[in-house]
């Protein structure tokens, strides 16, 4: 190389990392367990996603440094790596890498920490920002609600047949391939699905962080909920409409639905998994779910989902429902219960989804997708909006499509 253009490299701007995803989990015996997904965008900048939670959105060089620490490497292969690549002293480097590698593990080993004003490196809130695929895609493997396959009249409407396993498997495929770290297994009710516990093993064995949307009914069976959780599943959101049985029945429309509810959530908690009971504020329950609340601290559940269907409601029974949920959220907050507002319900007669998040839809859809048991691909649940489907368009087509949608309103 001559004087003259070895001096220009000097000065050329690094040239970013090719896209790609990766992953990390601790091993099996480590005192502090924790998942790291890493996402690098085309121009270099990477997505970091801590245990599925907390998104950092890094520049260039603060996504290598994420990569190295992915990547297992020392504080002397990252420092000269780095000093290398940006011809800055290994000193400088090895500081940096240190830095932001204590950011990570405290965050991912801390609860109740407050990213935004801990780090200084540069972050921006989750939604906020377009990336090149979503945070987390739901998954609805069936609209079936029951053994008898009893369907929501809007769901036999919307689709026609449910992927087989093979499908599933293939659209997990093209959602770690696209850059989609997390997955939500919902429906309908996906326990009666046979293939549940080999499908969350296949998303696992890809990457991904795996969830699991249930009305709780088998997870009584010791059996069924081991399998769940050697294949790897992350986490639980139960639907319990009360802690009176007649009125969970009543609202569910199954009798005994309560007893096996209530006997699934308590083998869930018992086990080592993460556990959220997502609770509908009706007008049936509106009076006692602030008791509920109460119901479930007393059990050890650590967090509570609550949902209305507000805009569906009379003016009446909207204030009502309304006071209804502040209720239901001062007693969470004083029983000590996080409150989970961005994980999705099952499509049923009791699908109300909405909630007090203070962003609006379109941030929050544009970081989410929906898949139907057919394939279709929704912006989000409740979204009559097709983006494609997922074994039949190519991945850009769909995401361009949610693009252009949320970018347009």
């Amino acid at each position: 190389m001559s004087l003259f253009r070895k001096v220009k490299s000097w000065f050329a701007p690094v040239e970013p990392l090719s896209r790609e995803i990766l992953h990390y989990q601790t091993p099996p015996d480590a005192e502090q367990q924790y998942r790291l997904h890493l996402r690098v965008e085309g121009d270099g900048r990477g997505l970091l996603v801590i245990n599925a939670a907390t998104v950092l959105h890094l520049n260039q060089t603060a996504a290598e440094y994420a990569r190295l620490l992915i990547q297992g490497a020392d504080d002397d292969e990252a420092s000269r790596a780095m000093a290398h690549r940006y011809r800055v002293g290994r000193a400088q480097a090895r500081e940096d890498y240190v830095r932001l590698r204590d950011h990570v593990l405290t965050l991912a080993t801390t609860t109740d920490l407050c990213p935004v004003t801990y780090l200084d490196m540069e972050r921006v809130e989750p939604f906020s920002a377009e990336t090149s695929a979503p945070y987390r895609v739901d998954v609805a493997l069936t609209y079936r609600v029951d053994e008898a396959g009893a369907l929501d009249p809007e769901a036999r409407r919307r689709v026609d047949r449910e992927l087989t396993t093979e499908e599933w498997q293939q659209a997990l495929d093209v959602l770690w391939d696209a850059g989609v770290p997390h997955i939500c297994f919902t429906g309908g009710e996906p326990t009666l699905r046979g293939d549940l516990v080999s499908l969350i093993q296949h998303a696992e064995e890809l990457g991904q962080v795996t969830g699991l949307l249930t009305d709780g009914r088998r997870l009584r069976e010791q059996e069924y909920l081991d399998e769940l959780l050697l294949a790897g599943l992350d986490h639980l959101q139960i639907t319990l409409a009360s802690h009176r049985a007649e009125l969970h029945d009543e609202i569910i429309g199954q009798a005994g639905a309560w007893q096996e509810a209530d006997a699934g959530l308590r083998l869930a908690l018992a086990g080592d998994i993460y556990v959220v009971v997502h609770v509908v504020v009706a007008p049936a329950n509106g009076d006692s779910v602030a008791e509920t609340v109460a119901y479930l601290a007393d059990l050890g559940v650590p967090a509570v989902a609550l949902s209305s269907p507000l805009q569906a409601a009379a003016e009446d029974d909207r204030q009502r429902l309304e006071s209804a949920l502040e209720a239901a959220q001062e007693a969470a907050h004083e029983r000590g219960l996080t409150l989970i507002w961005d994980l999705a319900a099952p499509y049923s007669h009791v699908n109300p989804v909405e909630v007090e998040a203070g962003l609006e839809p379109e941030q929050v859809v544009r970081q989410h997708l929906y898949v139907e048991p057919d394939g279709d691909v929704l912006p989000a649940q409740g979204y009559n909006i097709v983006l494609g489907n997922l074994l039949r368009d190519s991945w850009e087509a769909i995401w361009g499509e949610q693009l252009t949608m949320t970018n347009d309103q």
